[in-house]
C-alpha cells in the first residue's frame, strides 16, 4: 500500500473513532440525566374501557399529551391548574409532527374524578388537573378529542428560562410591539419591539407568558409559546449544542430539571427516534373554536363542535390536517 493511501486510511479510521466516541459521549450524557427526570403515573387510574382505540392506519404513530404550568407566574396563586395543554402527534415514520394547542379555558365535559368528589360536569378543561391530576386530564382530553394518548410530559414553563439560557438564547420574530406587565424584571415590565431578535431565558419566558397585552388574550399567548418551542427545537438541533460539551451538559440538565414524564416513556429511545426532527418539520395548530363566550359568570373558550370531530379524526388516523394556524 502506498504511503499516501496509508495516511488517508489512518485519517479515515481516526475520524470513525472520533465520531463514534462523540456519539457514545452524547448517549452517555442522555442516559446520565434520564434518571434525574421525574416520573408520574399517568394511566393506571384511567379506565381502559373508556379510552379511544387507535385507528389501524395509525398503529405506528404516537401521541403525546404535553402539559405546561407556570409556577412563577404572578397570576398563578395555587399552581394547581395546567396553563398549557398540547396534543403532540408524531407520524408513523417520525419525519413530521403536529402540535395542537387546546386553550386552557375550553369548555368541555370533565369525567368524574377517582375520589368521586369532582367532575362529571362541564367545565374549563384545565380544571381537570386540579380535580384529578394527570389521569383526569388524560381522560378529559381523550374524551374531547377521540385521540388515544400514548405518553405524557409535564413542563414547568418557568424552566424555559434555564433551557433557553443553556442554548445561548433563541431567535424570535416579534410580530407586533407590546409591553409585558408580568415580567421577571424588578419593575414587572418588559417592552418587546416588532422584528427579529435574540432573547435570553428571562425575555423568552416573559414573551411566552404575556396575554393581557393582546385583544385575543390566551390565543396570542398560545402563538408565542409555539414560537418559543420551535425556536428551542431549532437552536438545540442546529446551534452547536450537540458538539459543545459544556452547552450540551447544561441543556440536558436544564431540561431534566423542568420536565416530568409518564413512567412508561423511554427517554433515550425517544431521543434517538427524534434526532433528525427540526423546527420546519413541526406544524402548529389551535383546536377549532368559535371564540370566547360566557357560561354563567365564567368567560370561556367555546369549541367549534362542527369542526372538532373531523379535525381530530384526521389526527387519530394519521392523516393530513388543515392548513396550520401558524
Amino acid at each position: 500500500m502506498s504511503r499516501k493511501k496509508r495516511i488517508w486510511l489512518i485519517v479515515a479510521a481516526s475520524l470513525v473513532v472520533i465520531i463514534g466516541g462523540s456519539l457514545l459521549g452524547v448517549s452517555l450524557w442522555v442516559r446520565s440525566v434520564t434518571g434525574d427526570v421525574k416520573r408520574v403515573d399517568a394511566f393506571s387510574e384511567v379506565p381502559e374501557a373508556d379510552r379511544p382505540q387507535k385507528a389501524e392506519a395509525a398503529k405506528g404513530a404516537m401521541n403525546f399529551l404535553l402539559l405546561g404550568s407556570d409556577t412563577r407566574d404572578p397570576e398563578n396563586q395555587g399552581g394547581s391548574r395546567s396553563d398549557t395543554i398540547i396534543v403532540l402527534h408524531l407520524d408513523n415514520n417520525r419525519s413530521k409532527a403536529q402540535m395542537v394547542s387546546i386553550p386552557r379555558d375550553t369548555w368541555v365535559y370533565v369525567p368524574k374524578s377517582k375520589n368521586g368528589k369532582f367532575g362529571d360536569t362541564n367545565a374549563k378543561i384545565n380544571a381537570s388537573y386540579a380535580w384529578g391530576g394527570v389521569p383526569l386530564v388524560v381522560q378529559t382530553v381523550e374524551r374531547f378529542t377521540g385521540v388515544r394518548i400514548d405518553h405524557v410530559a409535564i413542563v414547568d414553563f418557568s424552566g424555559f428560562r434555564e433551557i433557553v439560557d443553556a442554548l445561548g438564547g433563541v431567535e424570535i420574530d416579534v410580530t407586533e410591539s407590546f409591553t409585558s406587565t408580568h415580567s421577571l424584571n424588578p419593575d414587572g415590565k418588559r417592552h418587546f419591539e416588532k422584528g427579529l431578535q435574540t432573547m435570553d431565558g428571562a425575555a423568552a419566558l416573559d414573551y411566552a407568558r404575556e396575554r393581557y397585552a393582546f385583544k385575543d388574550g390566551d390565543f396570542a399567548r398560545i402563538r408565542h409559546q409555539q414560537q418559543v418551542i420551535k425556536a428551542i427545537l431549532n437552536k438545540a438541533a442546529s446551534g452547536g449544542t450537540l458538539t459543545n460539551p459544556a452547552r450540551l451538559n447544561s441543556f440536558l440538565h436544564a431540561t431534566a430539571d423542568s420536565v416530568t414524564v409518564d413512567g412508561t416513556l423511554n427517554i433515550f429511545d425517544m431521543a434517538m427516534e427524534l434526532r433528525s426532527l427540526r423546527g420546519d418539520d413541526l406544524s402548529f395548530y389551535t383546536s377549532p373554536t368559535k371564540g370566547t363566550g360566557m357560561m354563567g359568570s365564567e368567560s370561556v373558550v367555546l369549541a367549534d363542535t362542527d369542526k372538532v370531530k373531523p379535525f381530530y379524526d384526521a389526527l387519530r388516523e394519521d392523516q393530513p390536517l388543515p392548513a396550520p394556524t401558524k
